[in-house]
């Protein structure tokens, strides 16, 4: 089984800089990957990007690329998130997930962290 714990979130003002932290525990095999997701209200959950826990591969969806840094800590077994310039409509909650395969849909991922809430204001 693998767990995976989110820290971090919280409100900030547009412009400004947010760092999100994930926690997966378990399995290694079942979080080969960690992924980034994000909901807003009313809206479908959206792929933000992902990692790869051993080559450190990442992937960006085009609304975030150059905002945002995806980078993982091998000796504190953390995946970080990393927002800059957060953007109002950057207002959602945060999710982790960890999977055996890189992907950017949320049926690619088996496990889920219980997510943290972002908030931008203007």
């Amino acid at each position: 089984q693998v767990q995976v714990v989110e820290s971090g979130g919280g409100l900030v003002q547009a412009g400004e800089s947010l760092r999100l932290s994930c926690a997966p525990s378990g399995r290694s095999f079942s979080r080969n990957v960690i992924g980034w997701f994000r909901q807003a209200p009313g809206k479908e959950r959206e792929f933000v990007g992902r990692i790869t826990w051993g080559a450190g591969s990442v992937y960006y969806t085009d609304s975030v690329k150059g905002r945002v840094i995806i980078s993982r800590d091998l000796v504190n077994n953390t995946v970080v998130l990393q927002m800059n310039s957060l953007k109002p409509e950057d207002t959602a909650v945060y999710y982790c997930a960890a999977g055996r395969f890189p992907g950017t849909r949320s049926l690619e991922y088996d496990y889920w962290g219980q997510g943290t809430q972002v908030t931008v204001s203007s």
